[in-house]
């Protein structure tokens, strides 16, 4: 009997088909251990020694993988091909320790899930590759050492910070510099001169004045009106001819099969799909989708840096390009592809569909709509790399007068063959970048004379850089050779999730809290944010696993240098860490004004200094005469964008009357703009009973709600604020169980609410006008899952209790099918089925479960201090 351990259960289910009945195949479920989240998991003064902690999850699989080894000939670690995967096969086989004693263990790797990988696989076995294995634990080692050092010191003098990490705050760095590059922009004005020209043969051709009295022109020669109109006259001056016509035919080649990083690119630019999204579709397909009955896996293995692909698979593009497209289509010999990736073990093949006879229109109806798109896209890419170039053809043609002192030119360009073209074009994060194929120029002739249409002066004012959307971010991250591709996804979600930046237009922008702590590590953890020593960190772990280096060094060469810079930060005081952020975000938050007067005099007190303030949630700037002057107003460019969203709010905004009389006003928080019903001085106190009977009164607390995200507070007006007063409000009851579902806006922004389930509520939907079918929708939907592994569904309501109306749950969890209600759980017995099981037969679980009270927890055992 074999025994093979795999990532996830799908997989399992799949390859134990393939293998058939001497061979067991379970699931770990992912690491089986990890480094617990607390101080001492990593000791920098015991040689790194790392302890590591297997959680509930894990025991279950490991005990799993026991029952089954017993009577057993051999273990088989069948994990990712990757880092990653080399680790968990590793945990496993330390976990498992003495009861392999007898049993041959070895380890495989397969690149897609196909019932000719994987007995190929079993025929290659190897032993675990400690090298791979030692950069695992490098990169580790080298991320706890990180968060829980630096953060804490983030905690302490920085409040309203949330934490830091090796690549994510590099990666936030970017954005922050790319913002503060866009509010340094001052826009250039130019001019350009363009002129519809008519050939003999009737044909008007458009072309832009390139040389005036001589010279060529550069981008800003022409700086004004005056400029554009003096040059707009020596063009109608004339008399034009064609002067020189310039033809060549250009080879554009197609691109090579998705890495990791390019599928996550151009999955955001085609399809507007997120890093994460991306990567949890591509897990789906790589594990395999039940086509037919049977569970088929689509892709190859989707963390990759390499963009070669097996013979076989070429051979299959080769004969499909040939038989749905033509002998045309298909070049002499086959493309082959480098990976430009540094390190060799990454380089496994490139995404590719296992199958690419399996055509997306054929396999559309065993697939979701996100599946078969994305699908879709690595089908077209994969057989695309292997057709033939496309070719252009490429005109310039040149207008003069007769002295060629003045030259304008037409540029054209022309398919001439379409090549892969015909199935697949790349897309661009700019409109700039697109080459612009497609404009024809009409037959010229050089001598022949045009005759000048029109002329037309065109005033132009330069644009600031474009902020950063998922695919540039990745590529700039994988130009600069910070992080891994596999772990892009991640690390964009993690700079949302701790509202460090926002998207907005799938463009990212980052929050006040992200910029101070950008600015607090520039400028006292400088080192740890520059690019080049991040890259060079990720060089370093790629040599561990090509077994140039001992890992335990470059972790001693980190830390040494590392601990330094944390220690000269403990006598640091939060004034001087005010004092530092609004030396170095000052030009950005108080730019000179237009009549060259101090930005950072306070407008309403007229003597008071602006700066920058920490507050329990976060940074806002304050006027030094506080509490005399009450002046705030969020961190923003004074002169900035949203309509002078950086203005001192000198008060609340009155807006109008409730209908209960209480004044309805705008305020502007040190956490961003909300509307108030009343005040502590107009509403009636709140009146309690005392323990001794008495009657105690406290003032009331007025009710306060956040504008969202978007809405400008100058568009707020009192029946809009009445509105958000309201929340939250009812959306209705849903269908099936009759439980009120309610929208409001919280701490992460709008949500829905339906019994003990929150949903948030997407971009594009309004918390004030969501209606119940849109709600029940987006309750319907899975929560996102971690790891690539899947979502965990909402569960399935069985109806409300008849003790306290609230619902009572059906969830297919971790350990097996459960009923849920107010926070007791009770397991189905094995001969109820999930989606069988009815109200009926839950309320009597429950109640037993119920009565048993609730499970005694085991006491938390701090770990004893070496001395």
């Amino acid at each position: 009997m074999h025994v093979v351990v795999v990532e996830s259960p799908a997989k399992a289910k799949t390859i134990n088909k393939y293998l058939g009945k001497d061979y067991v195949v379970l699931a770990s479920f992912g690491h089986v251990r990890d480094l617990p989240a607390k101080d001492g998991s990593v000791e920098p003064g015991n040689d790194f020694h790392m302890h590591w902690e297997t959680d509930a999850r894990g025991k279950k699989a490991l005990s799993e993988i026991s029952k089954a080894l017993k009577g057993a000939d051999q273990l088989i670690l069948a994990t990712d091909p990757d880092r990653e995967g080399e680790a968990i096969s590793w945990h496993v086989q330390a976990e498992l320790g003495k009861k392999l004693k007898g049993i041959d263990v070895k380890r495989v790797v397969f690149n897609e899930i196909t019932k000719t990988a994987i007995l190929a696989a079993m025929k290659a076995p190897r032993a675990i590759d400690q090298e791979l294995v030692d950069a695992y634990m490098a990169r580790r080692a080298l991320d706890y050492l990180v968060g829980f050092t630096l953060s804490p010191v983030l905690w302490r003098k920085l409040p309203g910070s949330r934490s830091a990490g090796r690549v994510q705050s590099v990666a936030l760095r970017l954005v922050c510099e790319r913002e503060s590059d866009i509010e340094r922009f001052r826009a250039r004005e130019y001019w350009t001169v363009e002129a519809d020209l008519v050939s003999k043969g009737g044909a008007v051709v458009t072309a832009t004045l390139m040389q005036l009295n001589g010279k060529k022109l550069d981008k800003f020669d022409l700086s004004g009106e005056a400029d554009a109109l003096a040059a707009k006259k020596a063009v109608e001056a004339g008399p034009l001819d064609v002067w020189r016509v310039e033809k060549k035919r250009v080879k554009r080649h197609p691109f090579a099969p998705f890495t990791t990083s390019t599928l996550q690119q151009e999955a955001s630019r085609k399809l507007g799909f997120s890093a994460k999204h991306t990567m949890q579709l591509a897990q789906r397909l790589y594990e395999g989708v039940d086509i037919g009955g049977e569970t088929v896996g689509l892709i190859t293995y989707m963390r990759t840096d390499g963009v070669t692909m097996a013979e076989e698979a070429i051979g299959a593009c080769r004969s499909l390009i040939t038989r749905n497209f033509g002998a045309d289509y298909l070049p002499a010999a086959p493309r082959l592809y480098k990976t430009k990736a540094k390190n060799a073990q990454e380089a496994h093949e490139a995404i590719r569909p296992t199958d690419v006879f399996k055509k997306p229109e054929e396999i559309g109806r065993y697939l979701d709509r996100d599946q078969l798109r994305l699908y879709e896209l690595i089908w077209k890419r994969t057989l695309a790399s292997q057709m033939e170039s496309a070719e252009m053809d490429q005109v310039a043609a040149d207008f003069a007068d007769g002295k060629r002192k003045t030259v304008l030119r037409a540029t054209g360009s022309t398919i001439a063959f379409d090549g892969f073209l015909k199935l697949y074009r790349e897309d661009r994060d700019d409109p700039e970048d697109d080459e612009g194929e497609g404009k024809r120029l009409p037959p010229l002739n050089e001598g022949e004379s045009v005759s000048l249409k029109d002329v037309r002066p065109l005033q132009h004012f330069t644009e600031p850089p474009p902020r950063y959307t998922e695919a540039s971010l990745v590529k700039k991250l994988e130009e600069l050779g910070i992080g891994r591709p596999s772990t892009y996804a991640s690390i964009l979600s993690v700079l949302q999730e701790r509202n460090y930046v926002r998207m907005d237009g799938k463009r990212f922008i980052p929050e006040d809290r992200g910029r101070l702590v950008t600015a607090f590590l520039e400028s006292f953890f400088a080192r740890y944010v520059e690019y080049s020593f991040t890259a060079d960190l990720e060089e370093k772990l790629d040599e561990i696993a090509d077994g140039r280096i001992a890992w335990r060094k470059v972790l001693a060469d980190f830390w040494q240098a590392f601990h330094t810079s944390v220690d000269d930060t403990k006598e640091l005081r939060v004034s001087d860490v005010l004092n530092a952020l609004d030396d170095s975000l000052g030009p950005h938050f108080f730019p000179p004004r237009a009549d060259g007067s101090d930005s950072r005099v306070c407008a309403t007190c007229g003597n008071g200094r602006l700066s920058l303030k920490l507050g329990k949630f976060g940074a806002f700037i304050g006027c030094s005469n506080y509490p005399e002057c009450k002046v705030t107003k969020p961190l923003a460019v004074a002169n900035g964008e949203n309509g002078g969203a950086g203005e001192e709010q000198e008060g609340p905004k009155l807006l109008g009357q409730s209908s209960a009389g209480y004044a309805v006003t705008l305020r502007q928080g040190p956490y961003g703009p909300y509307v108030q019903e009343g005040d502590a001085d107009t509403l009636p106190p709140v009146v309690k009973e005392t323990k001794k009977g008495g009657r105690k009164e406290s003032p009331a607390k007025p009710k306060r709600v956040s504008l969202p995200k978007g809405l400008d507070p100058a568009a707020v007006d009192l029946e809009k604020a009445l509105s958000l007063l309201t929340l939250p409000r009812e959306v209705g009851l849903h269908p099936e169980t009759g439980t009120k579902i309610l929208a409001g806006i919280g701490r992460f922004g709008p949500y829905l609410k339906y019994g003990e389930t929150f949903k948030s509520i997407p971009a594009g939907d309004d918390v004030l006008t969501i209606g119940l079918n849109r709600a029940v929708m987006l309750l319907a939907e899975p929560k996102g899952g971690r790891g690539g592994r899947g979502a965990k569904p909402e569960g399935r309501p069985l109806g409300n209790h008849p003790e306290d109306g609230k619902p009572v749950m059906a969830h297919a969890g971790r350990y097996g099918p459960y009923v849920a209600h107010a926070g007791v759980n009770a397991t189905l017995p094995k001969e109820v089925a999930l989606d069988a099981v009815t109200l009926e037969q839950a309320l009597p679980l429950l109640a037993a479960r119920k009565a048993k009270g609730p499970v005694a927890k085991k006491p938390f055992k701090r770990a004893a201090k070496k001395s």
